[in-house]
């Protein structure tokens, strides 16, 4: 192992890093071939985020001519800028090769994606109906010489750069707009891939023989029709996209509302600055020149050559065609025990505390917790935290019918929620339209924590109810996010949550916590705490650890304590599913503290932090990861786990992802996403969770 240059992993390059494990999985014969093809997406999907956001931020240092040290853990900007660009050419380049072969294993398996060259005549009529039904009608095709300035690319959006070439006699009384009569027969034009469309268009079968083009091809093999008004000797067509900066600029105009700021920002996106010019490296030289001075991108920004095909991140819809053998086993959720969903969860809930792990766990106590609160007549309020819901979402509509039905409902809602504004606003609109109470946060500071709690008029008193989560009210999404969530009616615990919501509405006031770690106030002093308890214990020779779970580690000031924890001989395991920026296992500095990161079927989301405390361990469940947003920046909650039993089951799935020697990475100095390995029987923690809870169903049985 080499020695670390600096204490910490540049941010940015951590999370190239995370990626590349993605792209792991898209390489990696053991997955389902299908299921490696949306790996390929997921990894694309992930890298324009990353332009749009991270990168964005590093050129706005860099363009601001600051070197950005203090913030980009000690990288200069222009050349940490450098840096992504050529880890990012080299991850595209093996994301193509990655690509190659898993098409050759599909050919394997009878299953052939084609391009518009390998058309068969059959396939031709198909393609050509198709095309006319229903593609040409979305297309929008621009022709580009006689325009003074290029049209606003969208962002993100992909499009088809046409070169052809008309011939001599269509020449004659054209203006020579290039300066001379060899150009004057060049023509470009611009065609929008249709994001309303489906990429993959399944043909139909022949034999046990199945076929697939891309919308990109489709529309290259129907060209002719598309530009068919013009004699042309030659037409050629080569892809490419635009990112742009997606930071929200919020003025301060007063006389706006938060919704109407928000809505102004999200639109601005739009014509914000390219951030990332990706194109088809087969492209010829003249067109990307063209292109390039229309939309003013010069050399030094982030031009990356890519291959034939761009949004890759459309490979997460890839169909099934049918073919179960190519894609992962289905695992039916269970049922949390106890909380089966026939009669009143409440109820149970009022006799002990009930642990949900979603996907292991049905999503559907949530949603059933609810619906139960918004038809029961003892229950006279709700109150929720909203980040981000699904398309159709089950938790909105059990709101508006609670508010339907006399409850006063309070719902918490981040227009902020980054990518997911649009639609929070349009939730937004919906719900207050209902009757649903709305509150927007506090100013400078998101909201992402994940809380709920309901009051019940029980024997003239008010009783509380609530459940407190590490992940999204979304059903969708629950189904492929692992997360914690505690149902409880602990009095204390409740409390807390309801002055969570209590300083929303009135944030000029700043609560006490005794049993819940809020942020921004009080969560690093909380956790500083309970570190410096096992650093005591350590040094008094008694049993000292820290065990965490979460999907980043980024604030220097909670890695130096971790650091420092280290050094007293404190044993830290930690399970880092994204960004790192601590080096674990570097003697002198961090040789007590191990770091792994788990990328599987599932994409692992939970936050839990546990301290031996000396034997009678402190457990937490949160919204946060150790980042300087989550901790200074944003309000979030970790609730303590008091209930022995679920104490010892979170415990457990700690120890089962700790041991995985399948699906783990190991973080070290050099940064090379080793797969753990040992001569231990196979663990593969995400299947192997799933199999403990349903051993705990048969002995409950």
């Amino acid at each position: 192992m080499s020695e670390p240059k600096n204490q910490y992993v540049n941010r940015e390059i951590s999370w190239l890093q995370f990626n590349a494990r993605v792209l792991q999985e898209a390489e990696d014969n053991t997955v389902p071939l299908i299921e490696r093809l949306r790996f390929l997406g997921i990894f694309s999907n992930n890298l324009d985020e990353f332009f749009k956001v991270r990168y964005a931020t590093v050129k706005r240092i860099a363009l601001a001519g600051k070197k950005g040290k203090s913030v980009l853990g000690g990288a200069n900007a222009k050349d940490l800028l450098e840096e992504i660009t050529q880890i990012v050419i080299k991850q595209q380049a093996d994301s193509l090769n990655i690509l190659k072969g898993i098409e050759e294993e599909l050919r394997a398996e009878n299953i052939f994606i084609i391009n518009e060259e390998e058309v068969s005549p059959s396939q031709s009529a198909f393609l050509e109906d198709y095309f006319l039904r229903k593609v040409s009608p979305a297309l929008m095709t621009i022709i580009l010489n006689e325009l003074d300035e290029l049209p606003l690319l969208k962002d993100s959006a992909a499009y088809l750069a046409i070169k052809f070439v008309l011939k001599d006699e269509e020449t004659k009384g054209i203006k020579k707009i290039f300066g001379g009569t060899s150009r004057a027969n060049i023509k470009y034009a611009l065609i929008e891939i249709p994001k309303s469309m489906d990429r993959f268009i399944v043909l139909p079968t022949e034999g046990d023989k199945q076929y697939i083009i891309l919308l990109d091809d489709l529309i290259r093999h129907c060209m002719g029709i598309i530009f068919s008004i013009f004699d042309y000797e030659s037409l050629s067509a080569h892809m490419i996209k635009i990112t742009r900066d997606a930071e929200l600029d919020i003025d301060n105009d007063l006389s706006k509302s938060f919704i109407e700021k928000i809505s102004t920002s999200v639109k601005g996106r739009k014509i914000s600055e390219p951030v990332r010019f990706v194109y088809d490296k087969e492209i010829d030289k003249d067109t990307l020149k063209f292109l390039m001075d229309k939309m003013g991108i010069e050399n030094t920004d982030s031009v990356i050559p890519g291959g034939r095909y761009h949004n890759r991140r459309d490979y997460m819809s890839f169909p099934s065609l049918g073919r179960h053998d190519l894609l992962y086993k289905t695992y039916p959720p269970l049922p949390v025990i106890g909380l089966e969903q026939h009669g009143s969860l409440l109820e149970k809930i009022s006799k002990k505390d009930y642990l949900q792990y979603a996907p292991y766990h049905t999503f559907s106590n949530i949603v059933k917790f609810l619906r139960e609160a918004a038809l029961d007549p003892q229950v006279r309020s709700i109150k929720l935290t909203v980040y981000r819901l699904a398309k159709v979402s089950h938790i909105a509509s059990s709101l508006i019918n609670a508010a339907k039905n006399g409850k006063q409902v309070t719902v918490q809602i981040e227009l902020q929620a980054r990518f997911d504004e649009e639609a929070n606003i349009m939730y937004a609109e919906q719900l207050q339209s209902e009757g649903v109470n709305l509150i927007f946060g506090v100013p400078g500071l998101k909201v992402h924590s994940k809380i709920c709690v309901i009051e019940r008029l029980e024997e003239d008193k008010l009783k509380r109810y609530g459940f407190i989560s590490t992940g999204n009210f979304n059903e969708s999404t629950a189904r492929i996010y692992t997360d914690y969530t505690l149902f409880t009616c602990n009095p204390d615990i409740l409390k807390e949550v309801n002055r969570v919501f209590n300083f929303f509405e009135a944030n000029y006031k700043v609560n006490r916590y005794q049993h819940l770690i809020v942020s921004p106030h009080y969560t690093r002093s909380a956790l500083f705490r309970l570190i410096d308890g096992e650093i005591e214990n350590a040094r008094a020779g008694k049993k000292a650890y820290i065990k965490l779970k979460m999907n980043s580690l980024t604030s220097y000031k909670m890695i130096d304590k971790l650091y420092e924890a280290s050094r007293a001989g404190v044993k830290v395991q930690m399970i880092i599913r994204g960004i790192c920026c601590l080096i674990p296992g570097v003697e002198g500095m961090s040789e007590n503290i191990e770091a792994i990161s788990i990328v599987d079927k599932f994409l692992e989301h939970p936050r839990l932090y546990i301290f031996g405390n000396n034997g009678n361990s402190k457990i937490y469940i949160s919204s946060a990861d150790w980042m300087t947003r989550n901790i200074d920046n944003r309000v979030e909650v970790g609730c303590p786990v008091y209930d022995e039993d679920i104490k010892k089951e979170l415990l457990d799935t700690f120890d089962i992802a700790w041991n995985d020697n399948v699906k783990a990475r190991v973080f070290s100095v050099d940064q090379n996403n080793a797969y753990r390995r040992n001569d231990k029987p196979k663990i593969r923690s995400q299947f192997a969770t799933y199999d403990y809870y349903l051993a705990k169903m048969s002995n409950k049985n």
